[in-house]
């Protein structure tokens, strides 16, 4: 006897599979990183990174404009400083880049959420996210220059500060800094679950922070560890975070699937820059259809249970969307 359940019935048309599409996705949902260098007129492009640019704050506003206009409302911002030292000070300097550029894009751009990156490593000599003695990352020395960072950022007209360095403890320090500086509508989007992964190789050429020595195993997660993310996602949560993020996204969706059944706040997941230059390579080369993959992509970290996604391919998806994919 032929089955009663016939799932193509559901199938049939386009109108009847949105009316029963489980998961959506909209702009609203994306954020969008951003690389801020300092000078003028500047607008760089990152080689691993089609599409991608450096932009001096100038050309970044005139950039924000078209971004704007293509739905996305939500920017993740990070800085290349004019000067690099041990201690990482353009970080925590009220001059320093992203300081201007918040206060610039807050005045063009009220309407926007501003998001910065809390993080030492585009600012040391040595490209680590926090202080080094004797070839060792500091962890306890580190949060205070992260706390100021924090504090500068918030006074500048950051939305929401975005700690990346996974140093123990960062959370709770920086939240005690906001709120001894009367900041306590920051929220703080902790980098939770953070892999030493080797997916962030041209964030590196973006970013300019490659280490000088080692790499980032000793606070970076163990790929291969699981649990350990639900320890970290907790801690942050205890000590004050408002959203948490899985970094990278699509090789840790069950990581994402995870934290999102076990904690009540929102979760955001980064697609990194590996997964979008493995996609724009092969759709450079005819092999994929890159409209379809996006979207594929995107769908199925917002289905492992991201409530937000940080992509480089948020203006360009926001641009397919208006066209009608």
């Amino acid at each position: 006897m032929f089955p009663v359940d016939r799932p193509r019935r559901l199938r049939a048309s386009a109108a009847l599979r949105d009316l029963v599409q489980e998961t959506r996705l909209t702009v609203g949902q994306l954020i969008y990183p951003m690389f801020i260098r300092f000078g003028s007129d500047h607008k760089i492009p990152i080689r691993s990174m089609p599409g991608i640019y450096q932009w001096s704050i100038d050309r970044a506003l005139e950039h924000l404009a078209v971004v704007q206009e293509m739905g996305v409302r939500s920017i993740l911002l990070f800085g290349i400083p004019e000067h690099k030292d041990a201690m990482g000070r353009e970080a925590y300097d009220p001059e320093g880049i992203i300081q201007q550029a918040l206060r610039a894009f807050n005045e063009h751009f009220p309407q926007l959420t501003l998001i910065a990156d809390l993080c030492l490593c585009e600012y040391t000599d040595h490209g680590h996210c926090g202080v080094v003695k004797d070839g060792w990352i500091q962890n306890d020395e580190s949060l205070e220059l992260l706390a100021r960072t924090a504090v500068q950022q918030a006074l500048a007209g950051a939305d929401i500060v975005a700690p990346s360095d996974m140093m123990d403890g960062r959370v709770a320090a920086i939240r005690a800094a906001l709120d001894g500086h009367g900041l306590i509508n920051t929220p703080i989007m902790s980098y939770a679950a953070k892999y030493a992964s080797g997916f962030y190789g041209p964030f590196r050429e973006a970013a300019e922070n490659t280490p000088e020595f080692g790499d980032r195993r000793t606070y970076q997660m163990n790929p291969a560890n699981r649990r350990e993310a639900i320890r970290e996602v907790d801690l942050d949560i205890a000590e004050g975070a408002d959203i948490v993020i899985v970094k990278p996204a699509m090789p840790y969706l069950d990581i994402l699937s995870d934290i999102k059944g076990h904690v009540s706040v929102p979760v955001a997941a980064y697609q990194v820059s590996g997964e979008y230059s493995m996609i724009q390579a092969a759709a450079g080369h005819g092999w994929i259809d890159a409209k379809r993959v996006v979207e594929e992509s995107l769908l199925s970290i917002r289905r492992a249970g991201a409530d937000l996604i940080i992509t480089y391919f948020a203006p360009q998806y926001g641009q397919w969307r208006q066209q009608g994919m």
